[in-house]
């Protein structure tokens, strides 16, 4: 051992106890060859392992371990963990007082490794009655900025954003749907390292910061949702952005139709994207070469491989803040972006209370009031008359699409039960009566709330999803929810 790990082990061992002690990490240590240092708030076993040679592993290879118990080390997590496959390196986070900060993450050989142990230690049981979450880790360079002027360029982006951080590489922008002349009012800024974006958003994120007289809004971008290449292999659908909101599907299809004759079997527009379908992969692929970059009515198109999606586990990782090691089979392309939010490729989420992550720009549709001057005409309307954008949340959705299939409307029944702490928890069951003779007689989440409203909320939304992969709905289903504005934009498979 050398001087370095001893002083490691020095280090916590006056606030170890029991099995958790000096001797267990060094006898960890004897046993794997591994070497362990602590540095700025986290201790590295491993990185690289013992005779390893050539460069670390690709990105996809680290999981996140959240939820540790803050008197738990590597001598009891390591061995854990080694089940799904080679460390290449453990990092604890640490506190100053030598205990865990309750989080970890743990870089394998190979992304299979990785997934392997998201689906098996997802939820494990460490100690009696305290579980971990394992999801994916990822390293992410990407900042979203808003309210950003829109008839600022690609180019004066990001020479503005050059000048006022480091490391910027590359600036995403996206043309307004309705006047490609303009920008959406926000882009993606692209940083060289995760430390660049990092200190990039921490000058910005105080909320003071102006370009061209203009407060900006930053958080990270969501990272894009990452397919296996076995999966996309399989992958015959196009994703189509750009499109001018005038086009039309007939418009869409003849042109993709040009190259080969009879090869599309559908599309589905909406906006100004469009999903693709062709009867052979062959000619998606062939496609894909051809249209990309062409013009469709003026507007120059960029044409993509759509990106398949676990619904049911996506649902459960926006729920969770990580990824279920449930798996299933029915997948559904999710739009790429639309619209006001921080995500390029981001997947159907919930609402903004319920995930824990509000859109820093403005909804498309506003929510605010207006004075009632006395004289104002008023006009009784029923509110299925209404546009669907118009409902903020996923109740109002749920009675919506009801209405217009002609189903009665859905029957909500209360249940609760009370937590190790004392906390009445609520869940709402959801019948349809239309269907409740189907496949499904009713729909209940998996998970408990605190408050009637998140979980009447939490409910619809579970229903709504599971309606979708049923195939039930077959149109996109936009929600503007506390200043977030999210699209669920489905395509079957």
């Amino acid at each position: 051992m050398n001087e370095e790990n001893l002083d490691v082990t020095n280090g916590c061992s006056k606030v170890r106890t029991g099995t958790q002690n000096e001797a267990a990490l060094l006898a960890l240590m004897e046993k794997t060859g591994y070497n362990m240092v602590q540095e700025n708030g986290q201790r590295k076993f491993g990185g690289p392992p013992p005779g390893w040679e050539g460069p670390p592993p690709p990105r996809g290879c680290e999981v996140f371990v959240g939820k540790i118990p803050r008197d738990m080390y590597e001598d009891e997590l390591v061995p854990v963990f080694e089940r799904a496959g080679k460390i290449y390196e453990f990092r604890l986070m640490m506190e100053f007082s030598g205990e865990n900060r309750g989080y970890a993450f743990v870089m394998y050989t190979t992304k299979e490794e990785a997934q392997l142990a998201i689906r098996i230690l997802n939820n494990y049981e460490i100690r009696p009655g305290k579980f971990i979450g394992v999801c994916v880790s990822l390293d992410n360079c990407r900042l979203f900025i808003g309210a950003i002027p829109k008839e600022k360029k690609k180019e004066e982006i990001l020479d503005e954003m050059k000048k006022v951080t480091e490391g910027v590489v590359d600036v995403i922008v996206y043309p307004s749907a309705t006047d490609k002349t303009k920008n959406r009012g926000f882009a993606f800024v692209e940083y060289e390292s995760h430390r660049a974006a990092a200190m990039a958003r921490r000058k910005l994120i105080p909320g003071t910061f102006q370009l061209w007289g203009h407060t900006i809004q930053v958080d990270w971008a969501d990272p894009e949702k990452e397919v296996d290449e076995e999966t996309m292999q399989r992958v015959k659908v196009l994703y189509v952005r750009n499109l001018m909101i005038s086009t039309t599907e007939e418009t869409i299809k003849a042109e993709f139709n040009k190259f080969k004759p009879g090869a599309v079997e559908r599309v589905k527009k909406l906006r100004d994207y469009a999903f693709v379908h062709f009867f052979n992969r062959e000619d998606a692929v062939a496609a894909m070469s051809v249209m990309n970059g062409k013009c469709i009515d003026g507007a120059s198109i960029e044409v993509t491989l759509a990106k398949p999606v676990n619904k049911e586990s996506t649902w459960r990782q926006h729920l969770n803040g990580q990824i279920s090691p449930n798996s299933e089979n029915l997948l559904v392309f999710a739009n790429k972006e639309e619209g006001h939010q921080k995500t390029l490729g981001k997947p159907p989420s919930l609402p903004a209370r319920l995930n824990g992550q509000h859109s820093p720009s403005p909804p498309e549709i506003e929510r605010c009031t207006y004075p009632l001057f006395p004289g104002t005409k008023l006009t009784p309307i029923s509110m299925y008359s209404l546009k669907s954008n118009h409902f903020n949340s996923a109740v109002m959705h749920l009675d919506y699409y009801c209405n217009k299939n002609n189903w009665a409307p859905p029957e909500y029944y209360l249940y609760s039960t009370t937590s190790q702490d004392g906390k009445v928890l609520l869940v709402y069951k959801i019948v349809i009566p239309a269907i409740a003779n189907g496949s499904q007689s009713y729909f209940m989440p998996d998970k408990l709330c605190t408050t009637l409203e998140d979980a009447k909320e939490l409910a619809a939304q579970f229903t709504l999803l599971h309606l979708v992969s049923s195939c039930f709905l077959r149109e996109g289903l936009t929600r503007s929810s506390h200043g977030q504005k999210t699209t669920i934009s489905v395509e079957a498979q």
